[in-house]
């Protein structure tokens, strides 16, 4: 090997060590974020429970235990928060929040998770819904549209879902699909103040008969409208800081 070879070698592998020690150095200065949705400490655990609204004007509302194999799949410091939503009308929704620790792995693409539970999502869109208070702002989110084939009285029928789902830190909202500009964005923000954001992951689902999409995503924008406030204190000064 050269005497140049051997320079930009070691000069390589300077570089290398150097990176490595700033990152491990860093990982071990870097504290926790504060989350942007309200949380309550689950006694004798270390995660958090997120507190979803259980009384909501127009629907009622039954909290859902977090299914062991979700539990089991995602990091141990993943904390959670799950109720339905029914209103007289029929209409039903199933609200979740996956609120991270240190190990950003809790946050997870629903495009993973819907087709391996039988939907084929056949559109993704960004848009934005309203949100009166603390002040009036536009919640950003990503509208998935799902297909699936549904059991009834034991036969298989046609049903489509509608998936909202959004994340938030403290301070922030994002309706970043691909989750770039998310991690980037953290990273600056580890970067600059030491502190790793506390992403969490909000998503509301719900299912109707093929032609009343439309129809449906209205339903879940009055629903989302109504309990963003109670929980997700960190939108509004979100919004506040866009203005």
């Amino acid at each position: 090997m050269s005497r140049r070879k051997i320079i930009l070698l070691l000069t390589v592998l300077a570089l290398i060590g150097t990176t490595a020690g700033g990152l491990l150095r860093l990982r071990s200065a870097q504290r926790l974020g504060l989350p942007g949705v309200k949380t309550q400490v689950v006694a004798g655990a270390g995660n958090l429970t997120v507190l979803l609204p259980e009384t909501v004007p127009g629907f009622t509302s039954q909290a859902v235990e977090t299914s062991p194999v979700v539990t089991n799949m995602l990091p141990a410091d993943t904390s959670f928060g799950q109720r339905t939503y029914r209103a007289a009308d029929g209409f039903f929704a199933q609200m979740n929040v996956v609120l991270m620790g240190a190990d950003r792995s809790s946050i997870h693409k629903p495009q993973l998770c819907l087709p391996a539970q039988g939907w084929t999502i056949n559109q993704t869109e960004v848009t934005t819904i309203p949100v009166a208070v603390p002040l009036p702002y536009d919640l950003p989110v990503i509208k998935l549209t799902a297909s699936n084939q549904l059991p009834v009285n034991g036969q298989a029928v046609a049903a489509r879902g509608i998936y909202v789902y959004w994340f938030v830190a403290d301070g922030e909202l994002s309706a970043d699909s691909s989750g770039w500009r998310r991690m980037l964005q953290s990273m600056a923000h580890l970067l600059r103040t030491g502190e790793l954001q506390r992403w969490a992951y909000v998503s509301v689902f719900a299912v109707c008969e093929p032609g009343q999409e439309a129809a449906l995503f209205e339903r879940m924008k009055q629903l989302i409208a109504a309990t963003v406030p109670e929980f997700q204190p960190a939108g509004g000064a979100a919004a506040k800081e866009r203005r």
